[in-house]
Parts: C-alpha cells; sequence; structure tokens
C-alpha cells in the first residue's frame, strides 16, 4: 500500500502546483504590458503585398489573465490585419495569458494605392480589453505610391523622370533596339524576383548630390530587410546589349549587382561616378567584355569585381574594399582578372590607375588582388599607382609605383553599426600619390587638382 499511498501524494502534489500556476486572477490591479505602445512600419508599396511585424503581451503576475477581446479598431477596413497566437482577427476573444508568460500579436500591413505621390501615413490601433481594462497600441505604415512594372518588356525607347519610385516585380527587359533613359533622382526598387534585363541600352543620369543619384535596391525597405544583400538579382547587360552609360548610380544589395556578358568591342559598360554595395556574391562581373570605370567604388561585397575570359578594361580612380560582415564574410579577393573562364580563353587587355584595392585583415585572403593566366591568347594587364593588401605581388602583370600593404585609412569603417565611408583620412597614405590621368572630378563630383599629383581611389581628400 505505501508505494500507492506515495504515488498519489505525488499526484496530488503535480495537481496542486499545477493548478497554483494555471489560476487566474480578475483584478483590475493585475496589469498587462506590451512590448511597445506604438508599431511602426517603414515605407510599404502599394500593391507589393505585406510586411510583418509583431506585439508581445506580458504578464508579469504570478496568476493568468483572462483577455476579454483582442481587437483591431479599423475593423476588415484596415490596412492592418492581426493574428493573436493562431487566431486572425480583426476581433479575437477569449486569449488566456498563464502567469509571467506572454501572448504574441502578428501585425501585417498591406497599402492600396491611392493618387498621392508624396508618402502618405496608413493610421490605426489594436484595443486589449481584460479585467475592466483597455490598453491600446498604435499602428502607423509610411505608404507610398509608384510606378508598377510586372514582368514588362520596353521595346521602344523611353525616359524615367522622377516623379514616383519605379517598382520592379517579376523582372524589366528593354529590348534590343530600346533605349531607357533614368534621369536624376530616380529610385528604381526591384522585387527578390526581378531582375534588370538590358537589351539595349540603358543611359543613367544622375547627379553628384546623394538626393539627384539614380538608385538601384530592392523593395523592402523596413527593418531588417532594407539592409540584406541578395535582396534582387541585378543589371545584367547581355550579349547584344550595348552603349550603356552609367554616371552617379547607386546599386546596391543585389545578388549580382552588376554582370556584362559579350563582345570585347565598345566599351560595352561606361560606369562614371558610381557605387556598387552589398552585393551578396559579386559586384561586378565582366565576362569576355568591355567596361571603362572611372572614380568608381565598389565595397563590401562578396567578390568585388571579377574579369574573367579576356575582354578590355580600363579602370582609373576606383577602390575596391570589403569589410566582413553579419551578411558577407570577406573570403575572395576584391579583384580578380583572368583570360579564361568554363574552358574559354579571350584576349586580355587591363588597365588599372590611381585605383585602391583592399580588405580586412581577417587572414582568410592573403591577396586581393589574383591575376590568372592560361594558354597563348593576347595578355596585357597593367597597374599603375596602386595601393593594395598583397602578400604576393600578382603575377602575369605590369606593375609601376605599387604601395604593399599600407592601410589607405579609410574615413570611417564600423561593421557593428554598418558605417562605411571610403574617402580618406588626413595622413593617408593614398594621399598625392597618383599619376595624371585627366580626370578632373573625384565620386563625389568634388575637384581633383589639375599639375598636382591627385589622390588615389574614388575620393580625392579635399
Amino acid at each position: 500500500m505505501k508505494p500507492v499511498r506515495n504515488l498519489f501524494l505525488l499526484l496530488l502534489t503535480v495537481s496542486f502546483f499545477a493548478c497554483t500556476k494555471e489560476s487566474f486572477t480578475n483584478s483590475s490591479s493585475a496589469l498587462l504590458k506590451t512590448s511597445v505602445d506604438t508599431l511602426h512600419f517603414d515605407t510599404v508599396f502599394t500593391s507589393t503585398g505585406s510586411t510583418s511585424q509583431f506585439i508581445k503581451i506580458f504578464n508579469e503576475n504570478n496568476k493568468g489573465v483572462h483577455i476579454s477581446s483582442v481587437r483591431l479598431l479599423g475593423g476588415y477596413g484596415s490596412p492592418f490585419k492581426i493574428n493573436v497566437d493562431g487566431i486572425a482577427g480583426p476581433l479575437v476573444t477569449n486569449t488566456d495569458v498563464l502567469g509571467e508568460d506572454s501572448v504574441y500579436i502578428y501585425v501585417t500591413v498591406s497599402i492600396n494605392p491611392t493618387a498621392a505621390n508624396l508618402p502618405f501615413i496608413a493610421r490605426d490601433s489594436i484595443e486589449i480589453d481584460y479585467n475592466g481594462n483597455k490598453k491600446t497600441v498604435q499602428l502607423d505604415a509610411y505608404g507610398r505610391n509608384a510606378h508598377f512594372f510586372r514582368n514588362r518588356v520596353i521595346k521602344s525607347s523611353e525616359t524615367w523622370d522622377n516623379d514616383l519610385p519605379y517598382v520592379i516585380l517579376g523582372g524589366i527587359t528593354v529590348d534590343t533596339n530600346a533605349i531607357l533613359t533614368i534621369n536624376k533622382s530616380v529610385h528604381v526598387y526591384c522585387h527578390a524576383d526581378a531582375p534588370f534585363i538590358i537589351n539595349g541600352s540603358l543611359n543613367v543620369n544622375g547627379e553628384k548630390y546623394d538626393s539627384t543619384r539614380v538608385v538601384f535596391t530592392g523593395d523592402r525597405l523596413d527593418e531588417p530587410y532594407r539592409d540584406f544583400p541578395a535582396s534582387y538579382p541585378g543589371l545584367i547587360f547581355t550579349d547584344v546589349s550595348r552603349n550603356n552609360v552609367l554616371n552617379y548610380a547607386v546599386i546596391k544589395n543585389a545578388y549580382q549587382a552588376v554582370v556584362a556578358i559579350n563582345p570585347a568591342a565598345g566599351p560595352k559598360l561606361t560606369l562614371n561616378e558610381t557605387i556598387i554595395d552589398n552585393a551578396y556574391d559579386a559586384g561586378l562581373i565582366g565576362v569576355n567584355t568591355s567596361i571603362n570605370a572611372r572614380n568608381l567604388l565598389v565595397s563590401n561585397c562578396g567578390k568585388n569585381i571579377v574579369l574573367g575570359a579576356g575582354g578590355t578594361y580600363n579602370f582609373v580612380h576606383c577602390t575596391a574594399a570589403t569589410y566582413s560582415s553579419n551578411y558577407i564574410q570577406h573570403k575572395d579577393p576584391v579583384l580578380t582578372v583572368t583570360n579564361y573562364v568554363n574552358g574559354f580563353t579571350g584576349d586580355l587587355n587591363a588597365s588599372f590607375r590611381n585605383c585602391i584595392f583592399w580588405g580586412d585583415a581577417n587572414g582568410i585572403v592573403k591577396d586581393e588582388v589574383v591575376v590568372l593566366k592560361q594558354g597563348s591568347t593576347a595578355f596585357n594587364v597593367s597597374f599603375d599607382q596602386v595601393l593594395w593588401r598583397v602578400q604576393t605581388t600578382p603575377a602575369n602583370s605590369t606593375i609601376s609605383g605599387a604601395i604593399n600593404n599600407q592601410n589607405p585609412m579609410f574615413d570611417s569603417v564600423n561593421t557593428s553599426e554598418k558605417i562605411y565611408s571610403f574617402r580618406l583620412k588626413d595622413g593617408s597614405p593614398a594621399i598625392d600619390k597618383g599619376v595624371n590621368a585627366g580626370v578632373t572630378i573625384d565620386l563625389d563630383g568634388k575637384p581633383r587638382p589639375v599639375g598636382t599629383k591627385p589622390d588615389l581611389g574614388a575620393y580625392e581628400k579635399q
């Protein structure tokens, strides 16, 4: 009988503590707290789907609290939707929060189109009713209209101006005989499934101020997605594309930001005062093609610049630099130049003048510049006045005036805060170390010296 009696006592004890844990109070002084008083959504484009966040309801009492209702006050007509622990709103009743426990309210927002050109705010609130108390959480979302293009083919020449942003869904293609001109201040937002394919020509006419540059990025502007690399495929200049010129463009957060494929005659692509940043796989890929780049910054990409299968390349006053982040580990050289890819070998002519090639000293990448050669095709690669991190000087190259392994002293590099400025500090070894290359401005559109030596890299110390 004793084992039976002990078992009975054990079960009674477990039952007692379970009942104690799950007991509830109806006292109005047993208050609930929420993780936020106002839930903010950053810019949400109309017609592009929804974005989600959550609110947590905390019960810090040792007894449970019965929530009579969680109500979205705007009801079914609200741009917001709620879901309380798996039950969809706009009204969810009879939700229990155990003592020292919590429940989640998931909130999504979808903005309907309006005629407004300027950003507008959608607002609503959630009311939590319990024990005679009412607690309210405010909701707000910034909505923005845009030009929406889904799987569009541009068959004749057209111009995009800065009346509204441009949102690309499913992809866009500039046809063979078309020229797309994008004027200053235009922002292009590409969905995750939306490559920007150029079979014809692309002309970007940005200007030097941040507000007048032309920006290509992903269409998720809410945290943390706004800083994710690989947010969209990138810009692809196909083998039939020609005469592309990008002035003061910013291409960021892509998978492969810029890809140019064949032919080597050209130039196929000209990049002036352009920034390529935070591309997951590669910033700039050239495959047996022709690229001219002036005051180009390629920063914090998986592979910054990859030039393969030959081609013709002229880079002047360019900076390629990468520091590891939570999203991208720096494990590849910032510049790779080769005359072959997948068994194909082509003539290679590449010149790099007044450039900086740098990466963080994480012990993985020993040589930030790698030049590889196969076969007996024409092969001419030259570096004239460069600063780079290399353990082994690049082979197969003509080198004049290289500064080896001296920190360029960039103005700001703070990986934890995601703050990067690749301008030069006072005392940088890159200051006044260039040769006159006929470039009169820098990436900021500010003057470079005439008659004296310019600085290396995309920025001139003012």
